[in-house]
């Protein structure tokens, strides 16, 4: 018999602040606000509580929390596992680590042959990239890369290439084959965290709550201000 769960996700890897709550692998809640402005550090623990009250849970029915482990925002990222290491610590729950760009992939529903590359913009030319195919099986390992007009070649055939996220509009004027299908408004969202997480529990994938740490992929680098 399959394991029953009550999961909590977070996903913080980006400006979409999103929380939802799922039940057996269904979602029952989503909470989410896709702000310019970063505002995950006043909303995340507003959106929990709201989450626990819409579908009228108590902190002591979950069963897990997965977080969506990036690449993305150093800084979202951090304020997302903080959380989630923080909710399992109290609560004695299992710690599930969700891939940002795979749960993003399951926005698009492929037909078989079709692949899908989400990707999220890094800084400068750069954007964090994975390729799955229609099974959302991981093709290509996910990297930090400047996007060429080579990027993607040994994949492109007959069938169509999605490249969903926001670097999707950085790198639409490179990528030529026609092929490509360009999607700049998927966001990664707790909601795509849903399935995989589920599966994770199922399978007993839970993470080191001690020591996990989310994937970074690059170092990060302190913004200063020019001296006038």
């Amino acid at each position: 018999m399959a394991a029953m769960a009550t999961i909590l996700h977070l996903e913080t890897a980006t400006t979409n602040c999103s929380v939802s709550i799922a039940k057996d692998g269904k979602m029952v809640v989503l909470k989410e606000n896709n702000a310019a402005n970063y505002s995950h550090s006043e909303q995340l623990h507003v959106f929990i509580k709201e989450a626990l009250e819409e579908a009228s849970l108590l902190f002591s029915a979950l069963d897990a929390v997965a977080i969506s482990k990036g690449p993305g925002s150093y800084t979202g990222l951090r304020i997302g596992v903080s959380a989630a290491k923080g909710l399992c610590f109290s609560l004695d729950l299992p710690l599930i680590s969700v891939p940002t760009l795979q749960s993003m992939a399951h926005q698009v529903n492929l037909k078989p042959g079709e692949l899908v590359v989400p990707v999220l913009d890094a800084r400068r030319m750069e954007v964090y990239s994975c390729l799955y195919d229609a099974s959302y099986k991981e093709v290509r390992e996910t990297r930090a890369e400047i996007i060429n007009e080579d990027s993607f070649v040994d994949y492109i055939s007959d069938n169509k290439v999605y490249v969903i996220g926001s670097g999707a509009e950085k790198i639409r004027g490179v990528l030529e084959h026609p092929n490509f299908i360009f999607s700049e408004s998927v966001v990664p969202s707790a909601k795509d965290m849903i399935h995989i997480a589920f599966e994770k529990y199922q399978s007993n994938e839970f993470e080191d709550v001690a020591y996990f740490e989310p994937y970074y992929l690059k170092d990060f680098v302190l913004q200063q201000k020019k001296k006038n």
